[in-house]
């Protein structure tokens, strides 16, 4: 009965271990998720202001000579 008792402490203590590490992972991926989502729109946004047709002169701008 005390080597049972005692088989299932340390299978809770390499559970309890493991879910820590477990919970480090995924707070790790869902920071870098958010990073990258964060990326995604301010290039979607960069990729919208250029292509969105500004009124432009070309006589105002310079050769590439110049």
């Amino acid at each position: 009965m005390e080597s049972r008792l005692t088989e299932l402490e340390i299978k809770l203590s390499y559970a309890e271990d493991l879910l820590e590490e477990l919970n480090r992972t995924v707070y790790q991926q869902q920071a870098q998720i958010e990073s990258l989502q964060r990326q995604v729109l301010k290039l979607a946004g960069q990729l919208q202001d250029m292509a969105s047709p500004e009124q432009r002169d070309l006589r105002d701008e310079v050769p590439p000579h110049y």
